[in-house]
């Protein structure tokens, strides 16, 4: 969709044991660590090219940790695209921790692979209405046109996200919690509006579906993702701690949501 090359890397440690470079003299010519490296990037390559014919695609084996490797790449890559776990010690992990890293320190947008993808579904963007969340509405305008998919754009809110002076001390009147619930949904229809703004005049083939949820953001994503293709958070948004680098929100979708997620940056 890109019209751009693939490439296909594999970041190579040695082993604490220090085993040879090459094959044992008591086996196989092509029984080496480094030969195994080869064949199962030879295996890797051939599988792009059978999903996508015609498609430029190269390799590369880079002696170093996963995660150092891969965040060098994104420098100069448009997509990184891995898994949700991989080879490492704890297999029953939901999420491996390279894809949780990568996704906060990579130099470009991060698809961690994970779920069954609706092939028809549309592609998912979760909108905070934050500045760091701009990046993923961006993102998956562009992203959704690519695909010639649906854009979903989710928000969700909650009757006490900004009024914490009703959770404690006297009771309050039902008739100014309604009230309360209808000034914030419409506040939080404004919010969802303005994160919107100006994409849809570019890309105006694209159909464009809003859904404000009354509810908690993560569940409501997660459902969401059930019947998408694609869903695109930013890597945080404007909860939580301002010094980590991926937010809460993320790293529940990243862990269980039912579709590929893009984690997009803003500081990119």
């Amino acid at each position: 969709m890109r019209d751009v090359e693939l490439r296909v890397v594999h970041a190579f440690t040695w082993p604490a044991m220090h085993a040879p470079r090459g094959a044992s003299p008591l086996g196989p010519p092509t029984g080496g660590l480094r030969e195994a490296v080869e064949h199962l990037l030879a295996e890797a390559v051939e599988r792009a090219r059978t999903a996508a014919p015609g498609a430029e695609v190269s390799h590369a084996v880079i002696t170093g940790e996963a995660l150092t490797v891969l965040a060098a790449q994104s420098r100069s890559a448009q997509l990184i695209v891995v898994g949700h776990r991989g080879s490492g010690r704890f297999r029953e992990l939901l999420l491996g921790s390279t894809a949780v890293h990568l996704s906060a320190h990579a130099r470009c947008p991060v698809m961690v692979v994970r779920g069954r993808p609706e092939p028809a579904g549309p592609v998912v963007v979760a909108v905070d209405g934050s500045p760091q969340g701009q990046a993923a509405v961006a993102f998956a305008f562009a992203e959704a046109a690519l695909r010639g998919a649906d854009l979903l754009a989710l928000h969700a809110w909650s009757t006490w996200a900004d009024h914490g002076e009703h959770r404690f001390g006297d009771p309050v009147d039902p008739v100014d919690l309604i009230g309360d619930a209808d000034r914030l949904r419409a506040e939080e229809e404004r919010v969802l509006v303005e994160a919107l703004s100006g994409h849809p005049e570019r890309y105006p083939e694209l159909t464009v579906r809003t859904s404000l949820v009354h509810g908690r953001t993560r569940p409501a994503l997660i459902e969401a993702s059930g019947s998408a293709q694609l869903m695109a958070v930013g890597a945080r948004g404007r909860g939580g701690f301002t010094g980590m680098l991926l937010g809460s929100v993320s790293q529940a979708v990243l862990h269980h949501a039912h579709c590929p997620v893009t984690v997009v940056r803003s500081d990119l």
